[in-house]
């Protein structure tokens, strides 16, 4: 897997190459980059599919320790990655956070539009029983090393304060083992995840603020929510929605939080029309 040397440090990625139009897909904490694989099988026939890894906890190289890990400095992460790899045209994918939104408040010009699937919103921050379990967590000396280790047991992998509630189907071991093991040998891998959970204040500001500029962002919106979501709850998602000059907004039935898991044929699908219709109206 090749890496970017960025400021804040090493990201890996995954880059189906080419000329086609580009789609730069990301997910939340804890969760790798392996979560699109199936929306990226479909997708690499006709685009360019880059998978960044964002330092929330699933990647495998620690920051540089005074690298920025609040929300808006995961933003300022993927927006140096997408001048290192000098992407254009970028349709930006996202699910679980809520960087779509600061993207879209600061106007980044190397986006033309947004996919924006069940994700934080000002009003959602940390989001539901995971996200304030594992904040609570990380005000605790010890307190992610503690959680971290007790998803060795797999049985706790679907409590509802863990991933019970993100996804509706079990997600294979093998694959959350994957996801789970940089938290769960690496201590500096802990150390940045618990940098950016005690950024709650910072974060849930800049979402804040960047609700009040959403209203400029001219270019068109996605917004895919999954209609059962017990984390992101599908309301926070109809408001999203109406923020935008230009957003459609489609709900997605028998499905939690990890739409690329649970749903990966009908997103897909949603999102190849929506990258059609976008670019044809450029």
């Amino acid at each position: 897997m090749p890496t970017a040397a960025l400021r804040a440090g090493l990201i890996s990625y995954t880059d189906t190459g080419g000329t086609k139009p580009t789609i730069v897909l990301t997910g939340g904490l804890a969760v790798g980059g392996t979560l699109w694989d199936p929306v990226v099988e479909v997708l690499r026939h006709d685009f360019r599919c880059v998978v960044p890894t964002l330092p929330l906890g699933a990647h495998v190289e620690p920051m540089a320790g005074g690298a920025d890990l609040s929300l808006p400095g995961l933003v300022e992460i993927l927006d140096d990655f997408l001048e290192l790899l000098d992407l254009h045209g970028v349709t930006f994918v996202e699910c679980d956070t809520g960087m779509g939104q600061l993207l879209a408040a600061s106007a980044c010009e190397r986006i033309t539009s947004m996919v924006l699937c069940s994700c934080e919103t000002a009003d959602n921050y940390p989001p539901g029983l995971p996200g304030r379990t594992v904040a609570l967590a990380a005000k605790l000396p010890g307190g992610v090393n503690l959680a971290m280790q007790q998803l060795r047991v797999r049985a706790l992998r679907r409590a509802p304060f863990t991933f019970g509630w993100m996804a509706k189907r079990p997600i294979p071991d093998a694959v959350m083992d994957e996801w789970l093991r940089p938290l769960q040998t690496q201590r500096a891998i802990r150390r940045d995840l618990t940098k950016y959970l005690r950024s709650v204040k910072a974060s849930r500001q800049a979402l804040r603020e960047a609700t009040s500029r959403l209203r400029s962002f001219d270019r068109p919106v996605l917004v895919v929510w999954a209609s059962e979501d017990r984390v992101m709850p599908v309301g926070t998602g109809r408001h999203l929605a109406g923020l935008f000059p230009q957003a459609r907004m489609v709900e997605i039935d028998d499905s939690y939080t990890l739409l690329p898991a649970d749903q990966p044929e009908q997103l897909t699908a949603e999102i190849r029309s929506f990258v059609n219709v976008s670019a044809s109206t450029l």
